[in-house]
């Protein structure tokens, strides 16, 4: 009973952030949250119930997810991304053959730091937008609202994130949420219709995947930052425990285990699955290293899900409050591809590197494409593969020849 409370409690901790996904990206918050028990049931399966996390919806994807389904629809969004789990599970075989040091030359700091820039600094423009009360340009909710709602959910999210200790200061997404909905009950912009209209207990609206070639294209290269993303909450998830998940179960059947989960999501339309940081940050204040305790969490996801006006409430959160939290979570998300490129001393005075992260930044935000015919490449799938590229065919001492050193000069 204990572990089951437990587990309640950690889904609590993760709630905000994993429906904040879905309705994001117009997919079905019910099915994010049967895609996210699922998933971690089956990352428990491949690594033995040795790690205790949960997973859930990934922020990397948010982007991709919104062009996918605008251009593709969902059905083929989610076959682009269950091909993007099955090279989570290729890395884990790589990983498994060469050990760890591959990824880090695959995928070094000044590959990953510039693309996870793209993905948070790309949405900047929608974040407002919805903040200001705007979708696709018309003004769709009153500015004054609008604006008041998402600065009260910013504000809320910030206070939380940087003045709160303890459980509280792991949900700032739920806060701003909360106090976002409240104002918006106010101004009396919740429509409560599909509260009303829908059933108390209802399978969530599952959509089966359909294979797209552009959009199998367009996601794989995505796969990217959260991959690497990975390695780092293993680490910090071994770190609170005292316990190397990097040798047992070992890297590639975690990062198999999150390959896996993520094609199981897409199978019934929910988006990728990651592991999370914010449970990371629960089980070291809680204690909670038991990983049955995340068999609770993912059991109280599944339940949540057959809960159909659960569903219909969470579609009812304006989109101004949604905006208020998603400039501070974009930031972020550009502030950490920053910290990547920082962390790791990436010296962009030489030439090899500045090539890469400028050519990067600018193809992924300013909006570059390759077609031919129906086949196109463009944003963070576009930015990703020509980083790679560049960082492998680019000499590793490009243009030091050229550099010459101030004690030169003085001589």
């Amino acid at each position: 009973m204990k572990n089951a409370i437990q587990g309640a409690q950690m889904l609590f901790v993760a709630f905000g952030a994993l429906v904040l996904v879905p309705l994001l990206t117009g997919l079905d918050p019910s099915v994010a949250l049967f895609g996210a028990g699922i998933g971690t049931l089956i990352f428990q399966i491949i690594t033995r119930r040795s790690v205790p996390i949960f997973l859930a919806s990934s922020f990397a994807f948010i982007a991709p997810i919104i062009y996918g389904v605008q251009t593709w629809g969902i059905p083929a969004t989610m076959g682009g991304l269950m091909v993007a789990g099955l090279v989570y599970v290729a890395l884990g075989g790589l990983i498994k053959l060469r050990g760890v040091g591959i990824v880090h030359k695959l995928l070094p700091p000044v590959v990953v730091g510039p693309v996870i820039m793209v993905i948070g600094l790309g949405l900047a423009p929608t974040a407002v937008s919805m903040a200001l009360g705007k979708a696709n340009g018309v003004q769709v909710i009153d500015a004054n609202a609008a604006l008041v709602i998402s600065s009260a959910s910013l504000i809320t999210t910030v206070f939380i994130s940087v003045f709160t200790r303890g459980f509280l200061k792991l949900m700032p997404i739920l806060g701003g949420i909360l106090v976002g909905y409240s104002l918006s009950l106010f101004y009396g912009i919740v429509d409560f219709t599909p509260v009303h209209q829908a059933a108390w207990f209802a399978l969530p609206a599952f959509v089966m995947p359909e294979f797209n070639i552009n959009a199998i294209l367009f996601m794989i290269p995505v796969a990217i930052a959260p991959a690497v993303e990975h390695v780092g909450d293993m680490l910090a998830i071994s770190n609170v425990t005292g316990k190397d998940y990097l040798k047992k179960p070992g890297l590639h059947r975690t990062i198999a285990g999150d390959g896996f989960a993520t094609i199981a999501a897409s199978m019934v339309g929910a988006p990728p699955n990651t592991t999370y940081s914010e449970v990371t940050g629960a089980v070291m204040l809680t204690k909670a290293y038991n990983p049955v305790i995340m068999t609770w969490t993912a059991i109280t996801a599944i339940i949540l899900a057959l809960v159909g006006k659960l569903g219909a409430l969470l579609q009812t959160i304006p989109m101004p409050v949604m905006g208020g939290i998603m400039i501070l979570l974009f930031g972020s998300i550009a502030t950490v591809g920053l910290n990547t490129l920082i962390k790791n001393n990436v010296d962009l005075h030489k030439s090899r590197n500045l090539v890469i992260v400028a050519i990067t930044l600018v193809f992924g935000i300013g909006g570059m494409a390759f077609g031919v015919g129906d086949f196109n490449l463009q944003g963070i799938s576009l930015c990703g593969i020509v980083a790679i590229v560049l960082n492998l065919i680019l000499p590793k001492d490009l243009g030091e020849n050229h550099v010459v050193d101030n004690a030169q000069i003085r001589d």
